[in-house]
């Protein structure tokens, strides 16, 4: 259908027109904890369309370096149809395209669990998402209580290509005002529970030069200690790299919401966490999964302090395994525990909290010990990587 409006010259019309302060309203997104119900299935607004321009300017934002999400002819050379997009952007797009619906009334977010990357997105690739609610803790009237929701990202083949979980601490309505309601999808939620991972991968080892000699498989075991030499200070920029990938929680860019509540929370808006997962990831990259042809995924994923412009991160990486896989004798996989800090370098967070770095802060109280106020973010995260060419 073809529709031809006529274009006439436009009058100008307000001051004409009575104003009506009666029908004023203010439409608010989100849910507060008595609109989430166990059960029900959202669909996400807009979606969002990769391009080779926006995966590459992610992946050097973040400061990846596999060239798998910075050199077309090495992605395809390995097996792939195209360059990949960073699994940091695929995971930050399809949580930030859930927030309007699932939690831009939230207060924090208090982990990520089960985050599994089931297909490659490349260029031209467009994702939407869709949040189902898995259940609802009630702490109490007066108290935030707690959701757990379940995500995945589906790409224009309706393929689940990410699932994963989180909880959110969100607070009753109360009196405020109701929220705009987010329509529910009526067919089957497409999270795929028994997933698998099926990859076009050549088993081969091709432009060796354009890699680092000791991120190899074989250069990986149980124990090792990583501390990531650079640093990364954050600017204001994080506002804008938060509309980048469409969070619309205010609480990352509206200093007049930020300065409003109360607590360690308060001030100036507080740079969103995938944001900083994204580039503690980056700064380990060089160390450890330069050599990766795929992130499996990562789990029990916490912000254990905000982050603000100004701050200076860190990372640090853990060696937890390192498996044989039977059926092939070119790749490996490594379980890695991924540590942040912030304004101290890794080496001296290192030095000054030892061993203690790598409990997770939630267990610190049961076992009589003080949270440390220079870590930051801790998850462990799982690598398909290459073993080193005969």
């Amino acid at each position: 259908m073809t529709v031809i409006l006529p274009l006439t010259s436009q009058v100008e019309m307000s001051a004409d027109i009575p104003v009506d302060l009666a029908k004023s309203r203010q439409p608010q997104y989100g849910r507060y904890l008595d609109e989430l119900v166990p059960g029900q299935v959202f669909e996400h607004p807009r979606g969002f369309t990769f391009t080779a321009s926006n995966m590459l300017d992610f992946a050097r934002t973040f400061m990846q370096t596999n060239p798998l999400y910075l050199n077309r002819q090495y992605a395809k050379a390995h097996g792939f149809s195209d360059l990949l997009a960073s699994p940091q952007m695929v995971f930050n797009v399809t949580l930030s395209l859930g927030v309007q619906n699932d939690s831009e009334k939230a207060i924090a977010n208090l982990g990520y669990y089960q985050v599994q990357f089931l297909r490659p997105v490349s260029p031209g690739d467009t994702l939407r998402a869709f949040t189902k609610v898995l259940a609802r803790r009630d702490r109490g009237a007066d108290k935030p209580g707690i959701t757990t929701i379940r995500t995945v990202g589906v790409n224009q083949n309706d393929q689940v290509v990410l699932q994963y979980e989180r909880k959110i601490l969100v607070a009753w309505r109360g009196d405020r005002l109701p929220t705009t309601p987010a329509q529910q999808v009526l067919t089957t939620f497409p999270g795929d529970n028994a997933a698998r991972v099926e990859l076009p991968l050549t088993g081969e080892s091709i432009y060796p030069g354009l890699t680092g000699p000791n991120t190899y498989f074989e250069d990986f075991a149980p124990g090792d200690i990583i501390v990531h030499a650079n640093g990364r200070t954050i600017t204001e920029e994080h506002m804008a790299l938060t509309y980048g990938v469409g969070n619309s929680h205010p609480l990352h860019f509206d200093r007049i919401f930020s300065s409003s509540l109360s607590g360690k929370m308060s001030g100036e808006p507080i740079v969103y966490g995938g944001l900083v997962f994204a580039w503690l990831d980056g700064l380990a990259s060089r160390d450890v999964s330069e050599h990766a042809v795929w992130e499996l995924g990562f789990t029990e994923g916490y912000h254990t302090q905000p982050a603000f412009a100004g701050d200076t991160i860190g990372a640090m990486s853990r060696i937890l395994a390192a498996e044989d896989l039977s059926d092939t004798e070119h790749y490996g996989v490594i379980t890695v525990q991924l540590i942040g800090v912030k304004n101290v370098s890794a080496a001296v967070a290192l030095d000054r909290h030892g061993a203690d770095l790598f409990i997770k802060e939630d267990a610190k109280r049961s076992l009589d010990m003080d949270k440390i106020p220079d870590k930051i973010f801790e998850i462990e995260r799982r690598l398909l990587i290459k073993r080193r060419p005969r």
